[in-house]
């Protein structure tokens, strides 16, 4: 058996603002925005420049029950490792754009990582896992 993550769903409170801060800030690629008639929203996909793993289906809050969860899907915790091969450049070039880190740099055993928050206030991991670990880009 072969199973692998495709898509995570991260609520946003608006498509274009989300791919603004997405592809716009931290640079990621837009696969896919598509309109489903059917159900009155967009189907909209962004990846990590040369990513070649999951990416990130960006989902309009379309109910007020969802409204609450813009920016705490995981209630403080961080949500989302963004595996770097360039630590350095990355945090330079984010920092540069104006990207809110609340956690500074820092090196351990597996390697380096920062945390930021997103347009919304979810929290990220800039991560450069160290060379010989076995998520090593």
């Amino acid at each position: 058996m072969r199973q692998s993550i495709t898509h995570v769903a991260l609520v946003v409170r608006d498509y274009d603002e989300a791919i603004g801060f997405y592809c716009g800030v931290l640079g990621f690629d837009l696969i896919e925005d598509t309109y489903q008639a059917e159900q009155d929203k967009r189907w909209v996909v962004v990846r990590p420049k040369g990513g070649q793993g999951a990416s990130i289906v960006l989902a309009r809050a379309s109910r007020p029950e969802q409204e609450p969860f813009v920016g705490n899907q995981t209630g403080g915790r961080v949500f989302m490792f963004l595996n770097t091969d360039d630590f350095a450049r990355d945090f330079t070039r984010l920092n540069a754009a104006g990207v809110e880190f609340v956690r500074e740099p820092q090196i351990h055993d597996y390697g380096t990582v920062a945390v930021f928050r997103d347009i919304y206030g979810n929290l990220w991991d800039l991560l450069q896992l160290a060379e010989g670990h076995p998520a090593a880009v």
